[in-house]
């Protein structure tokens, strides 16, 4: 085991460490989510959006999280060292919602969309997008373009 650990520390350049910690945070934008502006942190590289909400132990008002998703294909998320309860929307490439969950604090059970084309997924605090009155076939404004349909 030591030397495995050595062999990944030469590969990698640094040692193996579990993330324990918040990431920083991300640069953000406003947008409107049906009718109800938001600012959202933007995931938009494998680091931001594999550590997404971890280890935060709140939500400011109207604050979440967007991903943009690697390919526009079927979307999975799971709560693993997430804290606070979150809701997430799955969004086409045009920012239609399609689809909307509630997600548990520190849930390994993969969240998955049901629709196949999932461009972005946006996480709230759980049940914002009730709160707010926001539906599937809702559109979000403001959303950057999807790198893969520009």
């Amino acid at each position: 085991m030591k030397n495995l650990l050595f062999v990944a520390w030469i590969l990698l350049g640094a040692p193996v460490v579990a993330q324990t910690t918040a990431q920083p945070s991300l640069p953000t934008i406003s947008v409107k989510i049906g009718q109800a502006p938001a600012t959202l942190e933007v995931a938009d590289e494998d680091p931001e959006r594999s550590t997404g909400l971890m280890f935060r132990e709140s939500l400011a008002p109207d604050h979440g999280m967007l991903f943009v998703m690697p390919q526009i294909a079927p979307a999975g998320f799971w709560m693993k060292n997430t804290r606070i309860p979150l809701s997430i929307a799955f969004l086409a490439a045009d920012g239609t919602i399609l689809e909307i969950h509630d997600m548990e604090p520190h849930s390994e059970k993969i969240t998955r969309s049901r629709f196949p084309q999932i461009a972005f997924a946006i996480e709230m605090d759980q049940g914002w997008f009730s709160k707010k009155n926001v539906l599937p076939g809702d559109r979000v404004s403001g959303l950057p373009a999807h790198p893969l349909t520009r």
